[in-house]
């Protein structure tokens, strides 16, 4: 799963770093921070910023895609440019869904 860990104090340890970017004038009390996009157990870090479904922006003009609440992303050269991504094989065990064909239609109008 993805998260940020946000911090002036330096690269965090102990976890897969994805993506890092200034973190956004828009953030209350972001000046002097760093996002790290964090591949790992959110539970490990003793202080992370959840991420939500849309795009984050870095500084070159490329950036991180997130959907799945943290489950699936991609991190991106440009808008357009896959450089890594992470889908549905990487979900934990728990949270793992076959293949099968689903009726959508007889899923959504039951009766």
């Amino acid at each position: 799963m993805i998260f940020i860990i946000r911090t002036t104090t330096g690269q965090p340890s102990g976890f897969d770093i994805k993506m890092t970017r200034r973190t956004p004038a828009i953030v209350p009390d972001s000046a002097n921070h760093i996002d790290y996009f964090c591949l790992g157990d959110p539970a490990e870090a003793p202080i992370h910023t959840p991420v939500h479904d849309g795009w984050y922006a870095d500084e070159t003009g490329g950036g991180m895609a997130i959907w799945g609440q943290g489950l699936f992303w991609e991190v991106r050269d440009t808008p357009f440019t896959i450089k890594q991504a992470c889908g549905p094989d990487a979900w934990p065990a728990a949270q793992q869904h076959d293949d099968a064909a689903v009726n959508v239609r007889q899923a959504i109008f039951r009766g």
